[in-house]
This record gives C-alpha cells, structure tokens and sequence, in this order.
C-alpha cells in the first residue's frame, strides 16, 4: 500500500517537475547571450593570477600581457585576484574607464590590500566617503600650500639627502629616493624630522610594513603580510600617540592667530582642526598617505636617475637649462616661477612616468553592464585598466621602447596624456633632478 502511495505521489509530482525544466531550458534561451572578450580562467581558485603578477621590467609588458594581447587582442577575459576579470591594454577603453569614474566604474582593490592597509584607506574607499577623505587630503596639499610649504621643504629635504652623499662612494638611488620621500612625507604628515630617533624607527617599521603590501596574502606565522601586520599595528600606535600628544597640546595652548598657524603645518594638525573624522579614519588615511606619497614617488625619482644616466644628451640639456635660471637669481633657493620655467625637466619627469610606469594598472569594477567595441563587460566583473601597456603602445609613442623627453615638446599622437599621476609627485621629483644635474 505504501509503495502504490508512493509512485502516485511521484506521478502527481512529475508534471511540476518537468514544467519546471521546460521554464529553465526557454528562460535560458530567451536571455541575450553575452559576447565576452576572448580569453580563458585558467585554474580553479587561482586563475592566472601567478603568471600575470610574475616580475618583469618595468619598461616591458612582460611575458604574460604580451602573450595575451598577441593572441585574444588588447581586450581580453581571466580570472585574477579570485574574480572574473576584464583585462585592458587598448588607450580607448582605459580612458573610456577613467572618465566614468563612479559611473559606470568604481575602485575595486582586492580584500587583503583593505586588510593591510585599513578599511578607511583611499584605496579601499567608494562613493561619499571616498570623495570626502580625497577632499581633505587635497585640501590640505592646495596649490597655495605648494607654493608656501611644500616647496621649501623639498628643496630643504633634497639637500639633506646630497649632503650626505661622500665623495667616491657607491650608493643605491632607490635607497635615497625612498629616505628622501620618507622624511619629506613624515615632515609634512606629522612634523617629523629626518634624521631623529623616531624617525628612523618609524622607518624601519614602514620599511618591514611594505614589503608585506606586496606580498601574497598569507596570514601565517613567519610571512611578509604577517610581520607587516604586526608593524601596521606597532605603526598606527606611534601615530595615535602624536594625536594624543598633539591633541595635549592644542588644549594647554588655548586659541590665538599663532596656534592656529601651527596646527595647519601638517597633515594631522590639519584634520584634527578641519574635520569631523574618527581616530581610526584619522589613523587610515594617514597611513595610506604615507604609503601613497612614499612608494610612487621614491621609484620614479629612482627612475629618472637611471633614465638619466643613460641618456647624456638629456642630462646637458637639463644643465643649461638649471643653471640658466640659476643665473637669474640673487638666492640659491628655488621658488614657484623657477619651477614654472623648467619645461624640459617636466618632459624628462613625463617621460620617466610613461617608460617607467610608476603605476601598471588599476583595479577597477563594473557597476552596470557595460558594451564598449561589442563585447560585453558584466556587471559585478573586476576591469583592470593597463596604464603601461598603453604607455608601451608603438601606436600611440613613436618608438615607445625608448627613454626620449623631446616627444613632449610636442602633441602626442591621440590625446593621450598622463592624467593619472598627481602633480605631487611631480612636484618632488622636479627639485631632486634639479640638484642632481647642477
């Protein structure tokens, strides 16, 4: 009796069933197919997550994004950092990206930068509060800050780092650029000198705290991201205990004009008297500050020294052109109109940013569904803009494989321009290259 209950339960059931499969089988024919980029996903989990960030010079695509683009074109599908990913190399969609901006696209870095560099990093930010925490920090560095503070203080950390160069020895120009951007950003952020016993701790912490930015993501015992993580932490409570400090002092000194200055001289003073943020943003931005100002513009001052030094032409150029407004001045210090009258070092500062590429790509999402040159960009899939491939792109730079600051006296072939580089950055190289070619 059971097992005839049980069949004319099976028969009652079987209509729904099948219906179900038919409404399935025509929903799914009745949905627009996507035309996705050529590409493959590589393997389970990792993707081609390892041979894409596999080391390559920085003047060169490498072999991964040359094998790519060789074969599925400049716009191509993987699967990296754990997600399904739309890969750019075409100057077309990467500006198309950049233009909508918050649109059509957001900032999407992956989990473990977040991890390592706190949840209210720039980087890891989106929407309202990205733009307020961008806001604050652009505030801070405006245009008349440049003029009045910025630029003598670069000027003052430059000599600081050539007068402790010794005659005939041998030195690594990265390891200066990097003391230089440290101590210059540590002054600006916090009132902190080169040279003092905190400083150089901090240093070391900072210097441990990077190398696990860049590591692989492994939370274990012994590992670059674990170490960093426990400097992140020794980092933050330094920078907590300048607030307190400061914070201590703001209230013995009471108000008045000449407090005020002072409390706007660096960045921390600036955001405890201007903004509404808590003590962990405050210590977030800060430290992805540090980071942001320290790394991009230390390995593009090491870069224009080793463009530099190969290219003799350039460095007599960037001579005459020094001592020219050298000549012109009763004081050695450089001001804004000196900086304006350097139009061939900004070609070699435009130059060393294309050749070196400071920044190789960005990590970008889809926020809507998004058709651009007949493929089909889904929402929710992770796009990674290629600055360096279009940096590299024969199409776009005659001879692009080559180190020539004179193509900037000139209209680039497009409209192409190194819009994604701050002009801080610029302003720090500048100073650097004009004392070491005088």
């Amino acid at each position: 009796m059971c097992e005839t209950g049980d069949t004319f339960l099976l028969l009652l059931l079987l209509p729904s069933v099948l219906s179900l499969v038919l409404f399935l089988i025509l929903l799914r024919r009745t949905r627009p197919r996507l035309n996705l980029p050529p590409g493959k996903s590589g393997w389970p989990f990792l993707g081609e997550t390892i041979g894409y960030l596999k080391p390559y010079s920085a003047t060169s695509l490498g072999d991964f994004m040359q094998h790519h683009v060789s074969r599925y074109g400049k716009i191509y599908r993987s699967n990296l950092f754990g997600e399904r990913t739309i890969v750019s190399a075409d100057a077309g969609l990467n500006r198309f990206i950049l233009q909508n901006e918050g649109k059509l696209f957001e900032c999407s870095y992956p989990r473990s930068i977040g991890g390592i560099l706190g949840k209210w990093s720039m980087l890891v930010l989106v929407g309202d509060m990205h733009r307020d925490m961008r806001s604050i920090s652009l505030n801070f560095m405006s245009h008349a800050r440049l003029r009045t503070h910025l630029m003598k203080e670069v000027e003052r950390h430059t000599l600081f780092v050539l007068d402790s160069w010794e005659e005939d020895t041998v030195f690594s120009a990265q390891d200066e650029a990097k003391k230089f951007t440290f101590n210059l950003m540590a002054k600006h952020i916090m009132s902190m000198d080169p040279g003092e016993e905190e400083t150089e701790q901090l240093k070391k912490e900072y210097v441990t705290f990077m190398k696990g930015v860049v590591s692989a993501p492994l939370n274990l015992p012994g590992t670059a991201y674990r170490k960093a993580l426990q400097s992140r932490s020794t980092i933050l409570k330094f920078i907590e205990g300048k607030m307190e400090e400061r914070k201590g002092k703001m209230e013995e000194e009471g108000g008045g004009e000449e407090k005020e200055q002072r409390m706007d001289d660096d960045l921390m003073g600036w955001v405890l008297k201007h903004s509404n943020l808590s003590t962990e943003q405050i210590l977030d931005l800060i430290l992805s500050l540090l980071f942001a100002g320290h790394e991009t513009s230390s390995v593009a001052i090491a870069l224009s020294i080793f463009f530099l030094q190969a290219c003799p032409k350039a460095v007599q150029q960037l001579r005459e052109e020094h001592i020219e407004i050298k000549k012109k001045k009763e004081k050695l210090e450089l001001d804004w109109d000196d900086y304006k009258k350097m139009e061939f070092t900004q070609c070699v500062i435009n130059e060393t940013l294309r050749l070196g590429n400071v920044v190789r790509f960005l990590h970008r999402k889809a926020l809507k569904d998004v058709r651009y040159k007949g493929y089909d960009i889904p929402s929710g899939w992770k796009v990674l803009p290629v600055i360096s491939a279009v940096h590299l792109d024969p199409s776009v730079y005659d001879q692009s494989h080559l180190f020539n600051p004179w193509r900037w006296q000139q209209p680039i072939k497009g409209t192409m321009k190194l819009t994604w580089y701050p002009t801080l950055l610029e302003n720090l190289v500048r100073p650097l290259v004009s004392r070491f070619v005088i």
